[in-house]
């Protein structure tokens, strides 16, 4: 059983061609999810949003399409194409598509 689960292995693929941007709605693909780590990638539509929360580990997002604007504890970066940004553990973060974006999710978890 493969580790990252839902891509071609031993395949050069773009991330973005993974996930399709669907009409007024949020898409998701887990690669991978363990207690340690957890990869997703995500497409939304413009407009949609995920409300405040916060994590139990460090989240790193990575656009791959369009821009999106997250909220970090009341701080908020507009992230394009290419651009990474992390969002600590337990800050609370919010993301808005500002325009129809596609981008990678990372959490590092932490495992005693």
């Amino acid at each position: 059983m493969p580790y990252i689960k839902h891509l071609d292995h031993e395949s050069v693929l773009s991330l973005g061609e993974q996930v399709t941007i669907q009409p007024g709605q949020i898409v998701s693909k887990t690669l991978a999810q363990n207690r340690a780590v957890s990869i997703t990638l995500f497409a939304f539509d413009k407009g949609e949003e995920i409300g405040t929360h916060d994590s139990q580990g460090d989240a790193m997002v990575t656009v791959l399409e369009g821009s999106g604007q997250f909220t970090v504890n009341e701080k908020n970066f507009l992230c394009n194409a290419g651009e990474t940004l992390v969002m600590p553990a337990k800050k609370p973060h919010s993301v808005l598509a500002v325009e129809a974006f596609k981008m990678m999710l990372t959490v590092i978890f932490p495992v005693e």
